[in-house]
Order: structure tokens, then C-alpha cells, then sequence
């Protein structure tokens, strides 16, 4: 940075304050704004500076003009200051939470972010800071986090909303029971299909994660309905639980195959891809769980 130093006794005789000094110089190495120019709805600034051959050289500071009150003309800059300083100094302080922060950008040169961070954090953590000194992640991860905080103040209210739907459905508490033990059978597809592929499970799986528990529990919605149609036509629990499970077993499994078929066209998709694989190993899996184990937990709680 150049700091010109002012001549005080000159500068005052000429009635010329540091700001003015300040503006001179601006105006002439940086450029000022003389006006805006209009251009349908865009305004575009006039900025008034020296040409190339002035501003790129320091030593013309001194022959800069400026105007002074006192003679009511210009005169050369080098007449009311005395000398320029140079000093370092850091021109952008980079702020994140009123703190004084480092920033450095990476984007990979192919293949995704995800993967990416996943190599370099591991390296970037070990190593060691100065004390005073903190890390901390932005990006897509730090935006999948936010996103994931924000969903999870609402996540809850929606829950409570489905259980109280399928108390008021069945009209028990046993049966909304034995399907919403159902649900986290998903996590063992979800965590074989993620794993097996290498996709993370961020904002975008845990949306297909949402989506999957309606699915899963449609089907034992299905299985359960069908088994209180066939007590009450007389079967006895035991038949009607089997005949029930043979019965809804081509529906259901029609219905999981139908939508894991429509979510591969997404698998190609770097955006969309781990919210179909987290669909697809979650449907699969659950829904040949959920056919064993939902007569399995409505035999236990009615003691078939």
C-alpha cells in the first residue's frame, strides 16, 4: 500500500484536507463513479480514472492534480505532501461469523464433490493448528447439513401426523405398532445399496429415505387390512394370516418391483442417484422383510 504522507503547513495554505488527498488518489489509480448510464432496466456506472500509462506507474502520484480551495485551481499533489510510505497490508479480510477466516476453494476435476471431500477431510483434520486457530467445512457439505437441520425441525411433526393417521385407520394400537416396526427394516437395503455403490448418504438420501417409509408403510397397510377382512369373514387368525400373506404377496411385490424400475433412469443422474439407490435396495428388502415379518409380529401380539 502507498501512503502519502501530507505536508501539513502546505496542505493547510492551500486548504486541502487528507480526504481530499484520499479521493484524488482513488480517483485517479482506482477510478471514481462520474455518473450511471441507463440501459433498459440495468444502470451502469461511469467511472472517471487515468488512462493505462498513469495508473500503472507510482511515481506519477506526485504530478496528480488537485483542487484547491484557497488558489481556486489545481495544483500538482507533490506541493502539499511531503513523501509516499509503502506498507503491506492485507487489502481483503475475509470474515465468516465476525471471525477472521481462511478460505480455500476446491472443486474436483471429475467425479463428484462427495468423493472428493471424502478423500482430502480425513488428511485436512489431521493436521495439527495453531492454537487460536479452528477448522471448519463449507460447500455441499456444509449446504447438505444445513438442509438436513432445517428438514429434521419438521420431520417429527409429520411422524406423529402418520402414526395418529394409522391409529385412527385401524382404530387399535397394536396393529399401527406392528407396522411401524416394520419401517426400520428399510435401513438394512438403504445401508447394503449405499455401501455396495459408494454414494453417501446426504440430503438427497435422506429425502428417498422419507419417501421409502410412506411406501413400506402402504404395503403392511395392505397385508394388515387383508388379514382383518379374513378374521372377519369367520378364518381363524392362524389360516387368515397365511392366506393373507399369499394373497397380497403379488401386489405388493408388483408394486415394490414397478417402483424400483421406475427410480434406474436415476441412477445415472450424479444429483438424483443416491435417492434412487436408496429407494430401491430400501423397497426391495423391506417389502420381502415386511411379507415375513408383519404376519410374524401379528401373530406374536395376537397370540395366533
Amino acid at each position: 500500500m502507498i501512503h502519502p504522507v501530507l505536508a501539513d503547513l502546505q496542505a493547510n495554505i492551500s486548504g486541502i484536507t487528507r480526504p481530499m488527498v484520499a479521493q484524488t488518489m482513488l480517483e485517479a489509480f482506482q477510478g471514481g463513479v462520474a455518473g450511471y448510464y441507463r440501459e433498459n432496466d440495468l444502470q451502469i456506472p461511469i467511472v472517471l480514472r487515468a488512462n493505462d500509462i498513469n495508473r500503472n506507474d507510482v511515481a506519477s502520484a506526485q504530478n496528480l492534480q488537485i483542487w484547491s480551495p484557497i488558489a481556486q485551481r489545481m495544483i500538482p499533489l507533490r506541493q502539499v505532501v511531503s513523501g509516499f510510505e509503502t506498507a503491506f497490508e492485507d487489502e481483503i479480510i475475509n470474515r465468516r461469523n465476525r471471525k477472521r477466516t481462511m478460505i480455500v476453494y476446491a472443486d474436483p476435476k471429475e467425479g463428484l464433490a462427495t468423493a472428493l471431500f471424502s478423500r482430502v477431510r480425513p488428511k485436512v483434520e489431521a493436521l495439527e493448528l495453531p492454537r487460536g486457530y479452528e477448522l471448519a467445512w463449507g460447500g455441499e457439505y456444509e449446504d447438505s447439513g444445513d438442509a438436513q437441520a432445517a428438514l429434521a425441525k419438521t420431520i417429527p411433526t409429520f411422524v406423529v401426523a402418520m402414526i395418529l393417521v394409522t391409529i385412527v385407520l385401524f382404530n387399535s394400537l397394536r396393529q399401527p405398532l406392528i407396522i411401524w416396526l416394520c419401517v426400520p427394516l428399510a435401513i438394512i437395503g438403504v445401508t447394503v445399496g449405499l455401501l455396495s455403490t459408494g454414494q453417501p448418504f446426504g440430503f438427497m438420501a435422506l429425502l428417498g429415505f422419507l419417501s421409502l417409509m410412506g411406501m413400506l408403510i402402504k404395503n403392511a397397510i395392505v397385508l394388515i387390512d387383508q388379514i382383518n377382512i379374513e378374521t372377519a369373514e369367520g378364518k381363524e387368525l392362524l389360516p387368515a394370516i397365511l392366506d393373507s400373506g399369499t394373497s397380497r404377496l403379488r401386489p405388493v411385490a408388483m408394486a415394490a418391483l414397478t417402483t424400483a424400475l421406475g427410480m434406474i433412469p436415476l441412477l445415472l443422474d450424479a444429483f438424483f442417484a443416491s435417492m434412487a439407490i436408496t429407494i430401491i435396495g430400501g423397497l426391495v428388502f423391506a417389502t420381502i422383510l415386511t411379507m415375513v415379518v408383519v404376519p410374524v409380529f401379528y401373530a406374536i401380539f395376537y397370540k395366533a
